[in-house]
C-alpha cells in the first residue's frame, strides 16, 4: 500500500503543471481575441469604464489606483462612436425614469411620492448611447422672446394646452407653443398676481422685490413655471421645482423658455438645498397635503426659509367653504401656529404666513408641543439623501440674537461677504479674493469664446463645480442664469451661493443631473473630472451626461490637468462636439499643476442624418 501512495505522489506535480499550462494556454487565445473584435465592441457601445463603473460606483471593481484617463499618450485606444439612443429615449432622465421603476419593480410609497424621488440605474440598466433630439429639433428661440414662445417640434406635447386651457397656462401657435403667463389662480397673468403679493405685503410700489430685500424664491409645483419668469424682470429669482409626474415636461417647458427650474418633490427626503435659502416660498394649488406625517413637508419648506421668511399658499383651503375644506384650514391653522408662523395676510383666495425672525416662539412653547425642535445634532445643510424629519430647525444662537440674517439688499449681497462665511472658517479677504479671481477668468472665457458666441446665444448656464458661485457672480451683467452645482460630498458652500442672492443644488457627478435632456446652453467644469478620478467614477459617463443635459450648439468649457483634456480630445468626433480652443494656463497659487482651458461646442444633429452631422 506505501508504494502506491508514493507512486500517486509522485505523478501529482506532473499532473498540476499540465493543468497550469492548459490554463494559461487558454488565457492567452482569451485575450488575444479580446483585443479584436470584442475590444472593439466595448468602445462602440461607450462602456469601457461603465462596465465596470456605474453611476454612484466610489471605487474601481479591482480597487487599482491607475487614473481613469490612461497616460494621456495620443497611442491610447480612440472610441470609434457612440451609438445613438431609441427615438422613446429623447427625454430621458436616467435617475427619474418612471419605466426603470417598473422594471426593477422598486418597493416604493406612492402615497409618499417616492416614486418621484431619484432612483439611479445600476451599471447593467444604463444606457450607454446618444440621447437625440425629437424629429424637427430647432435651435431654440432666444431670451428674452423665449419666457413668451418655443418651438412645439423641441417639446412636442401639447396636452397641457388642452388640459389647462382655461387657465391661460398655454396655447398652440402653428409650429410655436406660447405662454399667455396664466395660472392655476392666476388667469389673467402672472405679473397680476405678483403684484398682489407685494400689495399684500405692505412693500414699497407693490414690487415683490422690497427694495432688494426679497431675493431668493422656491416655487414649489411650479407647473410651467411662469411665476418665476415673471419674477425675474423684479430681479428676483426663483427655483421653480416640480416632479416628473403626470403633467410631464413642465420643467422641461420651464428651462426651453429660458426660466430657472429643476426636477424635484416634496417626498420622503430633504430637497437639495440648504437651511435658510429662500425669502419667500410659494404654492399655488401644488395639490400638496401639507398635514400629513405630522406636517413633515410644511417643517421642509420651515428648514428651507430665511428668518422672517414667507409662504404664500393660495389654494381653496384659504378661502372655500365646504366642510372639507374649512376641515383642512383649520387644521392647517393649528399646525402652523404650533411652527410659530404668524398670518401676514389673508385676502380673496391666498394667504401669506410669515416665519419668526428668532427662536423665543420656540422657547416660550409648552413643553411637549409638536412638532418638536429638531436635535442638537442635526445639520441642517446636511440634504444629499437625508431623510426629512418632523421637526422645526431653530436658528443658530448668532442668528437668533441678530434677528435676521444680516445680508445686505440686493444686488450689493452679491459681492458682500455673507454673515456664514464663519461657518466654513473662511476670511472675508479669501471671499473677495475668490470673487476678484473669477472675475478675471471668466473675461478670459468670453474673450475666447470670442467669435462663435453672439450676444444672445447663451441663457441656461451650469456651474458643475461652483464653490461659492463667483463664475456666476461674475456674469452678473449678463442676461443670463447659473444653476450652481456643489458636490455633495464638499464644504457645504451651497448656502454661501444662496446668501449672494443666487440658486443651485447640491449633487454627486457619479449620477446623472435631475433634469431634461437639452436643457444648458454651457457647461463649467473646474476640476470637476479630476475629482472623479480621486473617486473613481466613470469620465465617460460624465461625457455623456454632459452631451444629454447640453444643447446643440451649446457650448462647454473645461478648466482642468492637461491629462484630463487630452482624454476628452479622444471623444470629441464620438459625441459630435468640437474644439474651439484649448490653452496652457499660467501657473499661479490658484492654479491646479498643468492646468489648461478648453472650450467645446456641440454640433446639432438630428436622428434623420444617422451619424452626420447636420450644419450648424
Amino acid at each position: 500500500m506505501r508504494g502506491r501512495n508514493d507512486a500517486a505522489q509522485s505523478k501529482r506535480p506532473i499532473v498540476l503543471c499540465c493543468m497550469m499550462i492548459v490554463c494559461l494556454c487558454l488565457l492567452f487565445l482569451y485575450f488575444s481575441g479580446s483585443k479584436g473584435q470584442a475590444g472593439s465592441t466595448a468602445f462602440e457601445y461607450g462602456t469601457k469604464f461603465s462596465r465596470t463603473l456605474g453611476w454612484g460606483s466610489d471605487d474601481g471593481e479591482d480597487g487599482s489606483e491607475e487614473s481613469i484617463f490612461g497616460t494621456g499618450d495620443a497611442d491610447d485606444i480612440k472610441p470609434k462612436n457612440f451609438p445613438v439612443c431609441d427615438d422613446r429615449h429623447s427625454e430621458l432622465i436616467p435617475c427619474l425614469d418612471r419605466n426603470l421603476i417598473y422594471q426593477m419593480r422598486l418597493k416604493l410609497d406612492l402615497n409618499l411620492m417616492e416614486h418621484y424621488e431619484r432612483h439611479c440605474p445600476p451599471p447593467e440598466r444604463r444606457f450607454n448611447c446618444l440621447i437625440p433630439p425629437p424629429h424637427g429639433y430647432k435651435v431654440p428661440i432666444k431670451w428674452p422672446k423665449s419666457r413668451d414662445v418655443v418651438w412645439k417640434a423641441n417639446i412636442p406635447h401639447t396636452h397641457l394646452a388642452k388640459e389647462k386651457s382655461d387657465q391661460n397656462w398655454m396655447v398652440e401657435a402653428g409650429e410655436k407653443i406660447k405662454f399667455p403667463g396664466g395660472g392655476t389662480h392666476f388667469h389673467h397673468g402672472a405679473d397680476k398676481y405678483i403684484s398682489n403679493i407685494a400689495n399684500m405685503l405692505n412693500f414699497k410700489d407693490n414690487n415683490i422685490n422690497n427694495e432688494g430685500m426679497l431675493r431668493t424664491v422656491l416655487d414649489v409645483g411650479c407647473g410651467v413655471a411662469s411665476f418665476g419668469g415673471y419674477l425675474l424682470s423684479s430681479n428676483v429669482i426663483a427655483m421653480s421645482l416640480a416632479p416628473n409626474d403626470v403633467h410631464q415636461n413642465q420643467i422641461q417647458f420651464a428651462l426651453e423658455r429660458g426660466i430657472p427650474a429643476y426636477l424635484g418633490v416634496l417626498g420622503t427626503k430633504r430637497l437639495p438645498y440648504p437651511s435658510r435659502s429662500f425669502e419667500l416660498a410659494h404654492c399655488s394649488r401644488c395639490r400638496i397635503d401639507w398635514l400629513q406625517r405630522d406636517g413633515i413637508l410644511l417643517l421642509e419648506l420651515d428648514r428651507l426659509l430665511r428668518p422672517g421668511g414667507y409662504f404664500a399658499y393660495s389654494s381653496p383651503e384659504a378661502y372655500a367653504q365646504d366642510e372639507e375644506d374649512l376641515r383642512i384650514w383649520k387644521e392647517m391653522s393649528a399646525l402652523v401656529e404650533r411652527m410659530c408662523w404668524k398670518i401676514a395676510e389673508k385676502r380673496n383666495q391666498t394667504v401669506i404666513w410669515v416665519k419668526p425672525l428668532n427662536n423665543d416662539c420656540y422657547r416660550r412653547r409648552p413643553r411637549g408641543t409638536k412638532p418638536p425642535l429638531c436635535k442638537s445634532g442635526d445639520d441642517p445643510d446636511s440634504v444629499w439623501g437625508v431623510q426629512m424629519e418632523a421637526c422645526i430647525t431653530p436658528y443658530p444662537e448668532q442668528m437668533h440674537r441678530d434677528g435676521g440674517t444680516g445680508l445686505a439688499p440686493w444686488p450689493a449681497r452679491l459681492t458682500t461677504p455673507p454673515p456664514r462665511l464663519a461657518d466654513l472658517y473662511v476670511t472675508a479677504d479669501t471671499f473677495e479674493k475668490d470673487t476678484e479671481m473669477w472675475q478675471q477668468r471668466v473675461e478670459n472665457y468670453w474673450s475666447l469664446l470670442g467669435p462663435k458666441v453672439k450676444p444672445d446665444a447663451i441663457r441656461n448656464i451650469m456651474d458643475m463645480k461652483a464653490n461659492f458661485g463667483s463664475f456666476a457672480a461674475a456674469l452678473k451683467e449678463k442676461d443670463v442664469w447659473v444653476m450652481n452645482v456643489v458636490p455633495h460630498d464638499g464644504p457645504s458652500t451651497l448656502k454661501i451661493i444662496y446668501d449672494r442672492g443666487l440658486i443651485g443644488s447640491n449633487h454627486d457627478w457619479c449620477e446623472a443631473f435631475s433634469t431634461y435632456p437639452r436643457t444648458y446652453d454651457l457647461l463649467h467644469a473646474w476640476t470637476v473630472f479630476s475629482d472623479l478620478d480621486k473617486r473613481g467614477c466613470s469620465a465617460e459617463d460624465l461625457l455623456l451626461e454632459m452631451d444629454r443635459i447640453l444643447r446643440p450648439t451649446g457650448f462647454i468649457i473645461v478648466r482642468d490637468k492637461s491629462i484630463v483634456i487630452e482624454f476628452i480630445k479622444k471623444y470629441l468626433h464620438a459625441l459630435h462636439w468640437e474644439a474651439i480652443t484649448v490653452v496652457d494656463i499660467e501657473p499661479s497659487p490658484e492654479s491646479e499643476e498643468n492646468e489648461m482651458i478648453m472650450i467645446i461646442r456641440k454640433k446639432l444633429w438630428l436622428p434623420e442624418a444617422g451619424s452626420q452631422d447636420s450644419s450648424t
